[in-house]
């Protein structure tokens, strides 16, 4: 059986768990992490959960004509992978649109074409880094807007401190698009044991060892601290940042690709509760 890995941190590692979150008392309600029978279910689970992260894409207002692409390694074959279809909106992504592509950027299964700019940057990230299994970028309003200051996110928050030295600001090739194979290089080298980056002049993009769902969320998470700090700066007034010791507890407690996994799925239980026509 085939199973959705996760690296927890040491210390959290009790009696089999991977998060102090999950409950100690049995028998309730909890999200449990999926198995597979066969790489061909695993396969399909991973295909439902790349249009979930699009829908939420979409719910979030992270549209902006055909920008933005979401991939996901395929678990049959790891020199492949799955991503949203060109000039398709998130909000009209389904099974039945997805495309499969190589790191050479040539669609092997699907009908439509793929997106240059995200075929140059996830393909180089995944490629160079085999542990990654999941991207995503977008362009979006505060992300890019911050992405412009050149700099990292300030831990003024428990929500923030997720991102506490677990991301990384990158210079090279800043505001020139990606569609040559050299800038997608670039980005990638940045991803060493990181799960986000700030792409000066160009926005956000976060990776996870995980699942589709950690990148997603992460994400959303990444762009709504984008925000915040702008208001906070906005306002003229010196923030008061959480100590790096207690960055670092935060990071490693509301941090992780597990944790980032177990708050998507409350957004996959509400997509899947509205939106029945995903799966089509």
């Amino acid at each position: 059986m085939s199973t959705v890995a996760e690296r927890p941190a040491d210390s959290i590692v009790k009696a089999g768990k991977v998060s102090i979150y999950q409950p100690e008392q049995e028998g309730l309600i909890f999200p449990e992490l999926p198995t597979f029978k066969t790489v061909e279910d695993h396969r399909q689970h991973l295909k439902q959960r790349l249009v979930a992260a699009c829908r939420a894409f979409a719910i979030h207002g992270f549209d902006y004509g055909f920008a933005g692409h979401l991939t996901v390694r395929d678990p049959g074959n790891p020199s492949l992978y799955w991503t949203n279809p060109m000039a398709v909106h998130f909000s009209q992504v389904k099974i039945s649109n997805l495309i499969c592509a190589d790191h050479q950027g040539k669609v092997v299964e699907g009908e439509y074409a793929i997106n240059r700019a995200g075929f140059v940057l996830h393909a180089a990230v995944h490629e160079q880094h085999p542990d990654i299994v999941a991207m995503c970028h977008a362009h979006t309003v505060y992300g890019t807007a911050f992405a412009s200051l050149g700099k990292p996110l300030a831990p003024i928050s428990q929500d923030a401190a997720a991102f506490y030295e677990d991301h990384v600001v990158i210079g090279d090739e800043a505001g020139k698009v990606a569609v040559e194979v050299k800038g997608g290089n670039k980005v990638a080298n940045a991803f060493a044991g990181v799960k986000a980056a700030i792409h000066q002049n160009h926005g956000l993009l976060t990776a996870s060892r995980h699942s589709i769902d950690s990148a997603a969320f992460w994400f959303i998470a990444l762009e709504r601290c984008c925000q915040q700090q702008l208001m906070i700066e906005a306002t003229g007034v010196t923030p008061k940042e959480v100590t790096p010791e207690r960055a670092r507890y935060s990071r490693e407690h509301v941090g992780s690709d597990y944790i980032g996994w177990l708050h998507f799925q409350t957004i996959w239980n509400d997509l899947i509760a509205t939106q029945h026509d995903m799966f089509d």
